[in-house]
């Protein structure tokens, strides 16, 4: 049923286990294709060819997760403003995210991808040895098991893998196999015992226990205050930190000598490659904030020098026309003063006239009326 699975998984452990076996066999892979490293290296190379397969995905899952904390304060106002209003929320949300550009589902696309290849190769190597009688097993003699192919592996292959040991422990069995299962080795290198696992195993466990918390812990320091002071986030942090290293410990008894070194491989990349890609986005990061001061401090006036703000055209004119105005003010003063003293001997010439008529006993002509109180005023208002 999951063949599109079993199969990719077969065709790379049966490539570097070709190539292991070539360097061990030092160019005779015949010598070495039954060598246990030839066979372990195979697993650990496959975790490793897996896991740069999905490095892209991992930097992009990287990203999406910072992107999540830093929109996490407009997260809550989203939440906050909709809380009685759940569709309208998840409206609000999906803008938000499309106007960001990132996809949440990209957080876990790494961890959902090993799923089915953990799942792959458990089953792989399990069918190396089909003498069992749990669930997935076909009940075979040791005999038939031997002659009987493994997906691409050859029975030649299976012979080969069932012949192979690290200090006496075969990578196919637990500590807790059935003796059922043991007896298919008989013909290949003997019937392992229990303790030869046991020292194997157990190294394995408390390694890939350990490999799990670290990495947990480097992920938990790299959490915001907001996020990691979240319940849902807290709770997994807890998880993460001593529950999942704990199982890894607690059921690495039941688990392949290979499954083992699988876990173990996996969570020593995992850690090689938290630190050279977080250390990579940091460097980014602090670039870009570099060169945003760098921007601000070209843009900003140099010390000593008057900003220069465009004007408008009215305001650009406005002192040409005030310069022009005392000009004017000059010439309406002058004007009127010429006028007033015109008016002055005119009324002199008018006074003497009148003395004259007033003396000689004749009418008071046009000359010997008063001038009106408006004339004066009018000259008062021409003055001013």
């Amino acid at each position: 049923m999951l063949d599109f699975i079993y199969y990719p998984v077969s065709w790379i452990l049966w490539f570097w286990h070709r190539i292991f076996g070539f360097v061990f066999g030092l160019g005779d892979f015949d010598k070495g294709a039954s060598n246990g490293f030839a066979w372990a290296l195979a697993v650990v190379f496959l975790v490793f060819t897996l896991r740069l397969v999905l490095y892209k995905p991992f930097v992009k899952q990287v990203r999406t997760t910072r992107q999540m904390q830093e929109l996490q304060p407009q997260i809550k106002e989203l939440q906050r403003k909709y809380k009685n209003d759940r569709q309208k929320m998840a409206v609000e949300m999906q803008k938000l995210q499309k106007e960001h550009g990132f996809n949440p589902l990209m957080g876990c696309l790494p961890v959902l991808a090993q799923v089915p290849v953990f799942i792959g190769l458990y089953h792989v190597l399990r069918s190396f040895n089909r003498t069992g009688s749990g669930i997935g097993q076909l009940h075979m003699t040791p005999e038939q098991n031997a002659m009987t192919p493994n997906y691409v592996f050859s029975a030649h292959d299976v012979q080969s893998f069932l012949s192979a040991r690290i200090f006496g422990a075969p990578i196919s069995a637990a500590i807790t196999s059935p003796k059922a299962t043991l007896d298919a080795y008989a013909d290949f290198g003997g019937i392992p015992h229990v303790w030869n696992m046991v020292v194997v195993a157990v190294p394995l466990m408390i390694v890939a226990g350990l490999a799990t918390h670290f990495n947990a812990r480097a992920s938990v320091a790299r959490q915001s205050a907001e996020a990691a002071a979240n319940p849902q986030a807290a709770l997994m942090n807890k998880l993460a930190l001593w529950v999942f290293p704990l199982g890894v410990v607690v059921g690495g008894p039941f688990l392949p000598i290979a499954i083992l070194l699988y876990w173990v491989s996996n969570n020593i990349w995992t850690y090689g490659q938290q630190h050279l890609v977080f250390g990579r986005i940091d460097k980014e990061e602090q670039q870009k904030k570099e060169e945003a001061i760098e921007r601000k401090a070209q843009n900003a006036p140099k010390p000593g020098a008057k900003p220069t703000a465009k004007k408008k055209s009215g305001a650009a004119e406005t002192p040409a026309v005030e310069a022009d105005k005392p000009a004017a003010v000059t010439n309406g003063t002058a004007a009127s003063t010429t006028s007033d003293s015109t008016s002055s001997s005119s009324s002199a010439k008018a006074g003497s006239t009148s003395g004259k008529s007033g003396s000689s006993g004749k009418s008071p002509g046009p000359g010997n009326r008063k001038r009106s109180g408006n004339r004066g005023r009018a000259n008062q208002k021409r003055r001013r």
